[in-house]
């Protein structure tokens, strides 16, 4: 009877532990209710690195400036489709300051200045609510 007492009590042990280890090793994410703006960027030919970031560190000047843009991205690790070569992402803290940000004349001048130096890009807008 002991026995049996034993190999249930380490039975229960070891299917608790691997439950506790399931519950931990769970991916846990949120899902915020700020809005991402993500941008792909072709280059026209012979643009010369200093002015692709030029307009990239642009991005992180904005930020300074408008009101609303909580965060950053401006340094592109990989970049889909093919053919573009940088991105960035700002994250706005709603969609008043992302409609703030369009209409904003520092960044109307940033964007004359991109305008110059791209082929092409492309600006999703993106959120949870």
């Amino acid at each position: 009877m002991k026995t049996l007492i034993r190999i249930a009590l380490v039975t229960t042990l070891v299917s608790l532990s691997a439950t506790a280890t399931w519950l931990v090793a769970q991916n846990r994410f949120g899902t915020p209710k700020t809005i991402i703006h993500v941008s792909v960027i072709q280059w026209k030919e012979g643009v010369s690195a200093t002015d692709k970031k030029r307009v990239l560190d642009g991005v992180k000047e904005m930020a300074a400036k408008i009101p609303g843009m909580k965060n950053v991205w401006t340094k592109a690790l990989r970049v889909q489709p093919e053919g573009y070569h940088d991105a960035f992402v700002i994250e706005f803290e709603n969609q008043a300051a992302a409609d703030r940000y369009a209409k904003d004349p520092v960044h109307d001048a940033w964007t004359e200045a991109l305008a110059k130096i791209r082929e092409a890009s492309l600006s999703p807008q993106i959120t949870n609510e």
